[in-house]
This record gives C-alpha cells, structure tokens and sequence, in this order.
C-alpha cells in the first residue's frame, strides 16, 4: 500500500484532543495569547470573527464557565484561565475560583464583538488593551493557526505558511476510497492503537456521560427510550448523547476529525458500539474505524474547513462506510454506500454549534447505515438523478464543489437570521 505511512500521519494529526466545540475553545486560545503578550488581563477588549465563528459560539455552552455560553465568554475565560500551551485543551483545568471570577470580569471589562470584515471563513481576531500597551492576535484557517502577534503596533510573529503546510506535511489530495480501503484492509493496528485508542476511551465516555445524565434536549436518552432496541436505534443514541453533552457544557473531552468535535464523534461512535453489540474482533474494529475517519477527512476535505453544508453528514457517512466495512464490505460495497448516503442527506446546513447538533447527528448516522442497507438489498441512486454522479469519487467532488461554492449565499442568509441582521 504506497500511502500507508502518510496515512498513519493524517489519522495521527487528525484525530486530536479538545475539550468543548472547537470555535469556542479557539477564540479562548487566541485570548490566552493576548493575555500572554500583554503581560496582565486588558482592561478592554475587541474581538472581529467570521461568521461561521459567531455562528459556532453563539449558542454553544463554553466548558468550566458554569454553563455560560457565547464570543464574551469565551474571550473572558481563556483571558482569566486560559493555558496557551495547551491549544485545543486550552480551558481544560480551569478552577472553580476562576470560573466563579468570570461573571466579575465580563461586568467589569468592556467585551466589543463585530463581524470582521473578511474572505477566510474561519477568522478570529482580539485586540486587548490595557492601561499603556496593545496586544492584538489573528488565527486564520485553522483553530490553532496563529498568523499574527503584535504589541503596540510591533509585529511579534507573523505566520505566512499556508493553512494546509502548517496543518500537516501530508497533502490530503492523495486520499481516495479505493486507497482507503486498501489501507484499512492492509493496517497492522498496532500502528494506530494509540490514536484510535484514545478516541474510543474518550468518544464512548461522552456518549456514556450523554446517555447517563440530562443534557440540552436530551435527543440520546429520547431516541434509547422510543427507539425499537435494534442496532440502528443504538447507533444513533449513543452519538447523539455525546453530542448532548459536548454541546451543553460537559467537561470530558473529545477526540475530534477534520477540526470538529462533533464529526469526530459521529464517525467513531456508531462504529464502535456496532462493533461491540456485534461481537466484532477487535482488530477489525479498529480497521473499521480507521477507513470512517480516513472516509470523513478525504470528504471533508472536499468541502472546506467551514460552511454552510453540515460537517455531522459526512461523518455519518463515514460511520456508514465503516460499518459497511465490519460487515465484510470490499471497495464496491463500500463505495455505493457512500454514494447512496451522501445522496439522502447531503443538503442538511450548519446553523451552528448547539443542542439540535446532536439530532442532526442522529440523521446522519441514519443515512449512512441506510446507505449500507440499500446496496445491501441491491439497491441504489444512479448517476443522474439529482446531483448524483457515476463513480464514489465524482460524487464526493460534486458534494464539494455544492458545499464549497454553491451555498455560499446560504451560509450568508442562515447567519442574517442568526443575528437579526
């Protein structure tokens, strides 16, 4: 397998740890380096971010805030409590005092939000103030891609390397299903034990806590509940709780994919608790769950880091396609339920970070065991109909190019509604 070693690369830079929704935590990121730069806490604050920034914090609760949600309080929080050096897990060890200073400090200090005006669709900007100096930092691109530090005008660092160089050394184009395939049917998994290994421990525990105790809508507890008992049914309810949890202020982290907790989720879970209900060897589990993060990242990164296109789709039909794979799936199998998944459900948007991401969740995992079934019975959407093409690689690069250009107005309208504006 010519790719397997950059394979290795692109799980083990993708599958990163983070606690809470991943815009919150990078604009508490990009606050703990003002904080660091200026030496104190500012005395006044500017933040400028994108809109699928506001779209992603308004609404989400910040973790170890005492269920506070919002820009402010992310700003305020990694500002009061923020370790910097710990990037995505960077208000992972905030203290009961510090929390309890938080309502203090959003009283006590002025906190200006406004849209920045920018192409990058991932854009956070905060400039603080304090009695004689000015730290201002940019991360562009990416969650943890600083691009700019000043001080009093001073350029402290600046980062002019293109998003996907820092990202990774691997460029992501070489992934394709068949390759995929080939790599899950070819991986000693003692190669990814580690990686993967931290997802399942960390993954299922949220899914746990979610199913466990009351959190947002409770869109996992209420699918176990009604649901029928079957495999399906459990699928759904266990991604789903973590997602009721995650996006409702637990404090237990996530291993994410392709930036984002929630896909990072919903290609792993399914996969593993279908697996473990299954009976699945351990080796082919981890096979499976390799090929569903390797199907989310190659997807993803056809559509762009974010838009208006619902990341939690391509996951599901990544956990689709791992499933298919324990099921002793070979490319053709694999590839027709990919394309059957991404043509059931591909036109969901994102209108961020918040509790009904777990329903969404929940239909896409849907889809992508329905995408399984359907070729499982010999059946499938053809090229033609629709924006379905002929070929697994010519249907994700049409998903991409509809995310990717053809809903840039949508994102645009969503966020109007959004904000009031």
């Amino acid at each position: 397998m010519k790719h397997y070693n950059e394979y290795i690369q692109i799980l083990n830079e993708e599958l990163a740890v983070a606690m809470g929704c991943t815009e919150p935590i990078a604009i508490a990121y990009c606050a703990s380096l003002v904080r660091d730069n200026l030496g104190c806490l500012p005395t006044s604050v500017e933040v400028f971010v994108s809109g699928n920034i506001i779209k992603n914090v308004k609404s989400v609760i910040v973790p170890n805030t005492n269920k506070s949600a919002g820009i402010e309080t992310a700003v305020a929080i990694g500002l009061l409590a923020g370790n910097s050096q710990a990037k995505l897990e960077v208000i992972a060890n905030v203290t009961a005092d510090e929390a309890d200073r938080l309502p203090q400090f959003l009283k006590d200090t002025p906190i200006a939000v406004r849209p920045a005006d920018t192409d990058h669709t991932l854009y956070i900007e905060i400039i603080g103030k304090s009695s004689c100096d000015k730290v201002k930092v940019v991360i562009a691109d990416a969650h943890t891609h600083v691009v700019l530090i000043e001080k009093n005008g001073n350029t402290l660092y600046k980062n002019q390397q293109k998003v996907e160089k820092y990202q990774s050394t691997i460029d992501k184009s070489i992934l394709n299903v068949a390759d995929i395939v080939d790599f899950a049917n070819a991986l000693d998994v003692e190669d990814v034990k580690g990686t993967l290994g931290r997802q399942i421990k960390y993954n299922m525990a949220i899914a746990n806590e979610g199913i466990t105790n009351n959190y947002g809508a409770n869109i996992g507890k209420t699918l176990l509940k009604h649901g029928n008992g079957d495999i399906l049914a459990y699928c759904k309810a266990l991604a789903s709780a973590a997602s009721d949890a995650r996006m409702n202020g637990c404090e237990m982290p996530v291993v994410i994919n392709s930036g984002s907790g929630n896909q990072g989720i919903t290609c792993s879970v399914p996969v593993v608790a279908y697996a473990q209900k299954t009976g699945k060897s351990e080796t082919l589990m981890y096979k499976a769950l390799a090929l569903s993060n390797l199907i989310t990242i190659h997807i993803k990164n056809s559509i762009g880091k974010l838009s208006a296109f619902c990341g939690v789709v391509i996951a599901g039909v990544g956990a689709g396609a791992g499933i298919c794979y324990l099921e002793g799936g070979n490319l053709e199998d694999i590839s027709h339920t990919i394309v059957n998944a991404l043509a059931i459900i591909s036109g969901v948007v994102c209108d961020g970070a918040k509790s009904s991401c777990a329903a969404k969740i929940a239909s896409s995992v849907e889809a992508g065991m329905l995408g399984y079934y359907m070729h499982k019975d010999g059946n499938q959407f053809v090229d033609g109909e629709g924006i379905v093409k002929k070929g697994v690689e010519n249907a994700i690069k049409a998903i991409g190019s509809r995310a990717r250009v053809g809903m840039c107005e949508t994102d645009k309208e969503i966020l109007h509604i959004m904000i009031g504006q």
